[in-house]
Formats: structure tokens, sequence, C-alpha cells
């Protein structure tokens, strides 16, 4: 079923044990919102200070279907590692034993050996390089499928009280940040660590003085990077936070963009934006300067113990106890030294960055704000019988009633309405029989099953919505209609477009139904959408149709045009009708009047007037409106 609006769902699909498709027609259903949680992206990354080993193990957790790989990739790694540091021992070799000795044959033997070192570590690299980048997008794939699917599944509660920009967020830049990690961050950190331990064991192996002079200057490179590193955190920590407002800021600013321009806000959205745009360059920046500090200061801790590694050498080479190639050798092992200790600080900042992003991609997948079937629900078979609404109590924010002990039935064919003022929970129903939210008390009954046991897949295969404000996607008028259901054929879309009128115009269009819809229906009519949104819910063919103010939103010509369309629509199948146009629902079998969450009376049109109550003073005055 496809829930369209502000909470969308993916296109639907048919239950494999029913022929029903669902179709949701139009945007989510007005409601009563709690209020939203305060903005919590600080304190989210505030609670990411370090490398969390609980919150690592489950980032390793994606990797487990790519073991073997993984374990290649770890093989390969120190394989590549160890051939590093073999280079500048060979040099060493090279200079002491056939330069220094004008052994030309000898030296063509070690530049052919190093050269073939050279071509071996190349394409180790090249297969490591290609094995990581798999592993690490198809595990990227991975948890976008399951951020998804989690975004489908959690209920409409969640949206209420989660920005949608903040979501966007999680579903991209987040999962953009642990792509570094699988693709590279973590191989390299193992990489360098062991690249480290070669290079010593290499210099010890080769002269333990020097070994020492080179790292002399390690306790003060160490506190440097721990400086550094705090220093980066705290500025890509803000980086992030920036980035979710700014998501959220442009989601909430497009999308109501026309009440920006018709109240002439635009300079001052400009400005929030400027303010919200200057914070995040603004931490972008520092973070820039925290690097160019940095990496000069390792390359001057690499200068220094060169320069300590040259004094140190220069009295034993004339005191014959050293030799030119050990120097030689030790330049090499300084540089290839130093170097993975800067690119370990870099990827240690970017393993805390994954910490962050993955502890709000945790929360989410965590996220169990669900409406549960019970274990034992079955597929819901065709009605047969009634709906039933007995007691039922609901709130949003679990503090509230919005409905209360609220008792009706609509039987197998007839035609129910709901009418109320504004905030008197009709479209709340319709959230509830949908199982969109989850009701605190009473019931919903159909064909004598609770619906919490039948599956909500198949409840929804049931139903067709057609809501006031539709929701088109970006696809063909055609897909749009269908939602993509392989089971309505090309006839039944063209059929059930010419039954509610939609026909006329589409067929106009300059591709016909073929044409694409721009976002959000922007190039077609409020009347031309709604007219699709009439054409969808026919070709679903669905057993239960719900209409809420489906023709409010209409002017009075397209409402006449769509007139005869409802009717034939709502022959022959249980609908449940919410409208303020009194006028549409007179012919409805039985009318319930909300107020304040409670059923204040029902019955037929006439029966509701001759009660002289609520809904006769509704249709007065409704009828005075139109009079003048």
């Amino acid at each position: 079923m496809s829930t369209n609006g502000a909470h969308n769902a993916p296109a639907p699909t048919v239950n494999g044990n029913g022929n029903h498709q669902s179709a949701y027609i139009g945007t989510s259903p007005q409601k009563t919102t709690p209020k939203k949680k305060p903005n919590s992206e600080t304190s989210d990354d505030a609670m990411s200070k370090g490398i969390d080993g609980s919150l690592l193990r489950r980032l390793l957790e994606f990797l487990r279907p790519h073991r073997n790989a993984v374990l290649g990739v770890l093989a390969l790694t120190i394989l590549v590692a160890g051939i590093g540091p073999i280079r500048p021992k060979l040099s060493q070799y090279a200079v002491d034993t056939y330069i220094v000795t004008k052994n030309q044959n000898g030296l063509y033997g070690i530049i052919l050996l190093l050269i073939a070192l050279l071509v071996a570590q190349g394409a180790l690299q090249y297969t490591l390089t290609k094995l990581m980048q798999r592993i690490g997008q198809t595990t990227i794939l991975d948890v976008r499928m399951r951020l998804f699917r989690r975004l489908q599944e959690v209920s409409m509660r969640y949206y209420d009280t989660t920005p949608i920009g903040r979501l966007v967020t999680r579903v991209t830049n987040d999962v953009e940040v642990l792509n570094e990690v699988f693709s590279s961050g973590l191989v390299m950190m193992v990489a360098n660590i062991f690249m480290i331990f070669w290079i010593i064991v290499m210099m010890f192996y080769t002269n333990w003085q020097l070994a020492l002079a080179t790292i002399g200057v390690v306790p003060i490179l160490v506190y440097g990077t721990n400086i550094f590193r705090k220093a980066v955190r705290r500025e890509y920590r803000e980086i992030r936070v920036q980035v979710a407002r700014m998501n959220a800021f442009l989601n909430e600013y497009i999308s109501g963009m026309n009440i920006i321009q018709l109240f002439s806000q635009e300079a001052r959205e400009r400005k929030e934006f400027d303010d919200i745009n200057s914070a995040h360059t603004g931490a972008h920046i520092r973070s820039v300067f925290y690097y160019a500090v940095f990496f000069p200061f390792v390359e001057m801790m690499s200068t220094v113990s060169l320069a300590i590694v040259i004094w140190y050498a220069a009295g034993h080479i004339l005191q014959g106890t050293m030799t030119v190639g050990e120097v030689i050798a030790f330049s090499m092992f300084g540089e290839m030294f130093f170097r993975p200790i800067r690119e370990l600080s870099d990827k240690y900042n970017t393993l805390q960055s994954a910490m962050a992003s993955s502890e709000r991609i945790f929360q989410l997948l965590d996220e169990q704000s669900f409406v549960r079937d019970n274990p034992d629900a079955v597929p819901m078979p065709p009605l047969q019988d009634s709906i039933q609404f007995r007691d039922v109590t609901f709130s949003y924010d679990g503090t509230k009633n919005v409905l209360c002990d609220v008792s009706f039935a609509v039987k197998k064919g007839q035609t129910l309405a709901i009418v109320g003022a504004t905030g008197a929970g009709k479209s709340s129903l319709m959230n509830l029989l949908t199982r969109f939210y989850e009701f605190q008390g009473g019931d919903i009954v159909i064909d004598g099953r609770s619906i919490r046991d039948v599956q909500q897949i198949s409840l929804r295969n049931r139903m067709a919505i057609v809501l006031q404000d539709v929701f088109l996607f970006s696809r063909s008028v055609a897909e749009n209609i269908s939602l993509g259901n392989e089971r309505i054929p090309r006839a039944s879309i063209q059929a059930a477009a010419e039954a509610v009128g939609a026909a006329e115009f589409i067929e106009k269009l300059p591709e016909g139904y073929d044409t694409q819809v721009m976002e959000r229906g922007a190039t077609l009519s409020v009347g031309q959408k709604q007219l699709i949104s009439f054409a969808r819910a026919l070709a679903a063919n669905p057993d239960i149709l719900i209409l809420d103010e489906a023709t409010s939103s209409v002017d009075t010509a397209t409402e006449q045009q769509i007139e005869q369309a409802i009717q034939t629509l709502l022959k022959g199948r249980t609908s449940i009708v919410i409208a303020h146009r009194l006028s549409t629902i007179q012919r409805a079998d039985n009318i319930v009047v909300l107020h304040n969450g409670k059923v204040h009376e029902n019955g037929t049109h006439q029966e509701l007037l001759a009660k002289n109550g609520l809904y006769a003073k509704l249709y007065r005055l409704q009828y005075k409106e139109q009079l003048v």
C-alpha cells in the first residue's frame, strides 16, 4: 500500500494470499500531531566521545556476510605492510655490499629485485584496494536497505516526532561516513599498525641505537596527535550537527516555498539559512586549520628524527662502527615510520566519526515504534459481513484522548459517513482502521476478527483511500494510477481513468498516460490530481473504500464532474466517507456525527435532520453559507 504524503511508503505489492492491491490515495490523513521532541542532534553526538568497543563490535557485524573476503583482505594487508620495510634494507645492502665495492653486477641484481618487489607490491595493493572497495560498497548497500526497510516499518507516530531532514541525514550522510570506514578506514588502520610494527622490527634488526634515535620523538608526536584528534573530533561533531540542521531546514523551506513567497519572508529565511551555512562553513574551516597545523608538525618531527639519526651516525661512520648504507636505510625507515602514524591519526578521526554516525544509525535500526500484529495474525480474506468499532479509545501522545469509547458499524456493501467539526477525530478513525497507529482501548473488528489478528499488509491490500491532498510521485500518469502494480494492466488503468472523468485531460497531455508527472504533481491542477487519485482507487478494485475529505479541495464544477464517478466507485463496496460538505453524504446508509472524540448521534440524513441535533445545526449552517 502506498502511503502518500509527508510519510511515503513504496509502491504497493500484491499479497500472495489475495488478489487486491492497496491504494492509499492522497497524503497523510489529517490528525492531531503531538508536540515534536526537541532536536537531539547535539546530544546524539555528545555521546560519541571515543571509540566505543561494543558499538564497534556491532558495526563490524555488518561485515559478517563477507567474512571470507575480509580475512583475505587482512592477509593481503599484513603481506603488503611487510613488503614495505624490505626496500630500505635492500637499499642498505646495495650501498654497503655493491656500491662501496663497485660491484656493478651485484647492484643490477639488487635493482631488479627492488623492481620486482615494487611490481609485486603494486599488484597486491591493486587487489587489496579493489577487494576493499567491493566489500565496502556491498556492505553500505545492505546498510541502506536495512534503514529503508526500517523507515517502512515504523509507525506514523515515529514520523510525528522525528524531523524528515534528520532521517534523510541518517540514510545519506551517516551511511556515507560508514562507507569510508568499510571501504578503507578499518583496513588502513590495520595496515598502518602492521607497517609500524614491521618497520620497528626491521629498524632494531638493522641497528638498535639508530632505531631508538628514530623513535625518540614518538612521545612528543603522540601528545600532539592526541590534541589534534580531540580538536578535530569536536569540529567533526559540529559539522554533522550543522549538516542535519541544513537538511531539516531545506526540507521544510522547499516544501513551504509558496507560503514563504506569499508572505514575503525570503529575506528572513535567507538570513536563517546563512546562519546555518556559516556555522557549517566555520566548522569546516576550523577542521582544515587543525589539519594544516598537524601535518607540518608530523613532518617536523620526522625531520627532527632524521637530524638526530644523522648527528648520531656521523661520528660512528667516521669511527668505522657504522656504515653509510645504515644511515640511508634509516632515512628511508624514518619517512616510512612517520607516514603511517600521520595516516593512523587521520583514520582514527574517521573511525570516531563513524562511531557517531553508527550510533545514530543504530538508533533508527533499534526503533521499536511499531504497530504490531499479534503472533498468530492471518491474512485478511475478502470482507464478508461488517466492520465494527467497539468502544475504541485513542490518544496520539498518550495523555489526551482524541477518541473516547467510539462505537459504530458498517455492513458490507453499505456506505457510512462520518461528520463533525475540525478536530473531532474523524481522520483518526481512518488512521486506526488502516493500522497506522495503535489504539489504547476497545477494538476494531472485521468479520468478527480483531484487526490485530489480521496481517497489516493484507488488511491494507483490501483497502483504497482517497484523501483531500493528493500525492503524486515523479513517475508517469499511468504509474501514478497503478502505483507500479503489475497486476493492473494498461486497459484497466485507462478504464479507471475514463470512469472517473480523468481520461479527457490525460489524453491531452504531451505523452498521454506516459507523461511524466513532476514532483508532487506540480504541473497539474488540484482537480486533475484529485481525478487521478480517484482513478487510482478504482483501478485498485478494493473491498473497502475510504474517502477522507476527497472533494473538499476541488471546485464545484469538478465536484459535479466526479460525483457520478464516486457513486460508481461506491457501488457494491463497503465505504466510509469523511466529508465537510454534507451535500455529498446525504445518500449514505448511516451517518455518524462525532463531537469532541465521541459519537454524538447517528442515523440517516433524514433521521438526523428530524432529531434537530448537531447534524441538523451543521447542515443548516452549511446550507446558509451555500446560499450566501
